[in-house]
């Protein structure tokens, strides 16, 4: 476990940004967990840095997942048949990751990234409909949709938000806003069973962890007020973060390349 202050500081400065970024414009923030790890933190293993951004992406989400749930936007009967089946899948994923070689693991990481950061430049129409009820219908596809997303999840590491909640929305036809709120508890599972399933590898660090949930709290708190005093720049910021995102997959791929 490490005891180094400079690398628990860098570590709760990372879990701040990441935590600050996610409160500001949604998903696709938690990618930026790992990279910041390794070469901020100074994380050497590309395993224990994804086995510890999916620790700390699972506590996160939980954190906003309480939120949600007080405010009563969490459809949870379809929430809990997604994470359930979707878990399974992020154990699987996350097996097949552990067998691959960390820099090569990275190379695809970087791709997952680009698709994030690709997929957050793309408009979200804001549609009204009326919020679904689990049915006995629905449920296969909502099965089939939460273990294929939460095999990518486990695979790559990540919370997986930017295809939990078009998976949410094509399964079940529920809207946007709704989707994000019940998307929560699905990262939560996704993250909490890639990141066990790391631990029994021993590619966990509880001091990183616990360092990058603390400056996680501290950057959903400066988030809030800035979410509010955003208003119409969320648009252009969104965009910004998307393009840094892309930025940093170039700079991954190739760090990875170059190790490999």
């Amino acid at each position: 476990m490490t005891t180094d202050l400079l690398a628990l500081s860098l570590a709760a400065f990372s879990g701040g940004v990441v935590a600050l970024l996610l409160t500001l414009f949604g998903g696709g923030g938690s990618v930026l967990a790992v990279p910041l790890l390794l070469y901020l933190v100074g994380v050497k293993d590309p395993h224990v840095a994804i086995g510890v951004s999916a620790a700390g992406v699972a506590l996160n989400a939980l954190t906003a997942l309480a939120g949600q749930a007080k405010a009563g936007r969490v459809r949870w009967p379809c929430a809990i048949l997604f994470a359930v089946t979707g878990a399974a899948g992020a154990w699987v994923g996350s097996s097949l990751a552990k067998m691959i070689d960390g820099h090569q693991l990275l190379l695809i990481f970087a791709v997952a990234m680009a698709a994030v950061g690709l997929s957050m430049l793309r408009p979200k129409p804001v549609v009204v409909r009326a919020e679904p009820r689990l049915n006995w219908a629905m449920s296969p596809r909502i099965g089939l949709a939460g273990a294929g997303v939460g095999s990518a999840a486990g695979f790559f590491g990540i919370g997986g938000g930017f295809l939990i909640v078009p998976g949410l929305m094509a399964s079940t036809g529920m809207s946007l806003a709704t989707a994000q709120a019940t998307s929560l508890l699905s990262v939560a599972a996704f993250g909490a069973t890639t990141a066990g399933n790391y631990a029994l590898s021993g590619w966990i660090d509880p001091g990183l962890v616990a360092a990058m949930t603390v400056g996680g709290v501290a950057g959903t708190a400066a988030g809030l007020p800035l979410a509010r005093r955003l208003g119409a720049n969320v648009a252009l910021g969104r965009a910004l973060f998307a393009g840094l995102i892309l930025v940093v997959a170039v700079y991954v791929a190739v760090r990875a390349i170059l190790a490999l």
